[in-house]
């Protein structure tokens, strides 16, 4: 076996990427999300000029995205539990750059809804399989510190990506946004050349195709795994409205630019970095169930600022907004960890349902954050407090009846 840098053990070596290669790898294909949606978040307004729509039809863009996102994840994810995990990656990365060039010369905004589609089913592949790998290499503590690194490293995507968005519109048009999404995905293809299968042909699934998508409902069958699953994904969905309202609340609401707009955004979304920071820190020093507790409390508070003062000024709403940040950021490694402890074998399909969950409950937030509000910053401090009620009420029904969640009771 490998040595990593911590004195534990790599459990599936890799002689050409090696330890920090891996995990390089694994943090790229996790930003292949935020890297999709944010980097033409500052050119939304500019496409519904130019494809003379209305806005609804842009989020169109995204919200078909998210939902075949969550598609490509159910499907590839468990494929890669058949086939192994290198061979699902390069048909992934096939479909997100093909997806992602004819994005670039989309002629219409229902064909560019379209190739998103197809943009969309590689990415959530890719998405998928990030985490199985994370179970298939690291044990242990290195798995939990692993999966909050890779966290991490993925929200320096959405810090990044509206800046380099903005700035792509001051020399050249939305297209070339997608054009860089396709040079992302080709070095992300270089990197599976060296990378080595983690999965053993042993330990494949050999049955049939329609019988390695039945393992979703094996997994999903775990009492345990499926209530913690959509207990902490329910904190998905505000965010993901937030992702949706952001460039119209600060833009027609504060009426800023779209490149100060990119900078508030970048801010939130740096930001967020400190969430998995802080899941490392509180390991060995409090339980899961406190870490659980702290993160719906302070999900439940965020809200009510946002409710009650967001309107106030841009700075203002940044601030409320950033305590739900945190959260997200810190609960998406915790609960994937535990998640993951929970099945000892059907990895890929329990990645599926891990990303897929999270996917579909984000999108219900996009389509929430989509309508006609007569208050945006109202209606996002509606859907943070009422999905957060509605994770902690699932969560004392799950304690009272003492559900059986490994690494929580």
């Amino acid at each position: 076996m490998q040595r990593t840098t911590t004195g534990t053990s790599l459990c599936r070596p890799q002689k050409y990427l090696g330890t920090k290669g891996l995990i390089l790898l694994i943090s790229l294909m996790g930003m292949f999300i935020p890297l999709s949606i944010d980097l033409y978040l500052p050119a939304m307004p500019e496409m519904s000029t130019y494809f003379q729509t209305t806005s609804l039809m842009v989020n169109l863009t995204l919200l078909a995205f998210y939902f075949f996102f969550a598609v490509g994840i159910i499907l590839f994810g468990t494929f890669s539990d058949k086939y192994g995990r290198k061979p699902i990656l390069f048909i992934c990365l096939f479909f997100y750059m093909t997806g992602s060039l004819l994005c670039a010369f989309a002629g219409t905004i229902h064909g560019l809804i379209g190739f998103r589609i197809i943009q969309a089913l590689g990415a959530g592949g890719v998405m998928a399989i990030s985490t199985a790998l994370v179970k298939d290499c690291f044990e242990g503590k290195l798995k939990s510190k692993i999966l909050a690194v890779v966290q991490a490293m993925g929200v320096l995507a959405p810090m990044i990506a509206p800046i380099a968005g903005a700035l792509i519109l001051r020399v050249a048009n939305w297209r070339v946004t997608f054009v860089v999404l396709a040079v992302i995905g080709l070095l992300t293809f270089f990197g599976v050349l060296l990378f080595q299968e983690t999965l053993r042909i042993e330990d494949r699934y050999h049955g049939t195709i329609t019988g390695s998508l039945k393992q979703l409902i094996v997994v999903g069958k775990n009492k345990g795994f499926s209530s913690f699953l959509f207990i902490t994904a329910l904190i998905a969905a505000p965010y993901m409205a937030y992702i949706t309202m952001s460039s119209y609340i600060y833009q027609s609401v504060f009426l800023l630019n779209a490149q100060s707009y990119s900078y508030y955004f970048a801010v939130n979304s740096g930001l967020a970095v400190l969430g998995p920071i802080l899941y490392i820190q509180s390991i060995g020093k409090l339980s899961p169930k406190r870490f659980t507790w702290l993160c719906f409390t302070i999900a439940c508070v965020s809200g009510l600022c946002v409710f009650l003062f967001g309107n106030f000024s841009p700075l203002v709403f940044l601030i409320c907004f950033v305590p739900f940040t945190l959260v997200e950021g810190a609960i998406r490694p915790f609960s994937t960890d535990i998640l993951l402890e929970q099945q000892k074998e059907d990895i890929g399909a329990a990645s599926s349902l891990i990303n897929a969950i999270h996917t579909i409950l984000g999108s219900v937030g996009m389509v929430l954050g989509s309508l006609r509000w007569e208050n945006m910053i109202h209606g996002l401090g509606i859907l943070m407090i009422g999905m957060t009620a509605a994770a902690l009420i699932i969560w004392l029904l799950v304690l009272k009846n003492k559900v059986a969640i490994k690494g929580i009771n």
